[in-house]
């Protein structure tokens, strides 16, 4: 596994910044060797958006921006963590058939248990609060080439 990685972005929270984070990660997986069509890669950006949504809806005008990080430890974990300056923690809230939303933290915790990871929600020093999904990470093995190889 490669040295410890780390990359952040800090956007205003405003609805055109959940797409902007997305693109983010989505561009430093790949720089990390997660290729853009790769289920985790998937999973990751789902999980960045639904907290971005969750950071620019829910802060009531108390956080002005919020940040999205990852982190790759040498021991295989990919940490993923949206922080804003709001103190309340998420909750899950009651989701009728007919409500559009109100199920972020339900899909968050569905992929996060589905892909044997853990979520966790600390307070900032600042009074906001951060949370936090750790994923193993897994990048797919590259393929042999086989053009010019002859089989014994």
């Amino acid at each position: 596994m490669a040295d410890h990685l780390e990359a952040s972005v800090t956007l205003p929270s405003e609805p055109a910044s959940v797409s902007a984070a997305r693109a983010h990660v989505a561009g430093t997986l790949l720089e990390w060797g997660l290729p853009a069509d790769a289920d985790m890669a998937d999973t990751v950006r789902l999980i960045v958006s639904e907290l971005a949504t969750n950071a620019v809806q829910h802060t009531l005008g108390r956080s002005p921006t919020f940040t999205a990080a990852l982190a790759l430890d040498p021991d295989g974990r990919l940490r993923i963590e949206v922080t804003d300056g709001h103190p309340r923690f998420p909750k899950r809230l009651p989701a009728a058939v007919q409500q559009d939303n109100g199920r972020g933290m339900v899909i968050v915790r569905w992929l996060t248990a589905e892909h044997g990871g853990r979520l966790t929600v600390r307070p900032t020093r600042e009074g906001g609060k951060t949370v936090s999904v750790e994923l193993p990470w897994q990048v797919p093995a590259e393929p042999l080439p086989t053009a010019g190889r002859q089989e014994p």
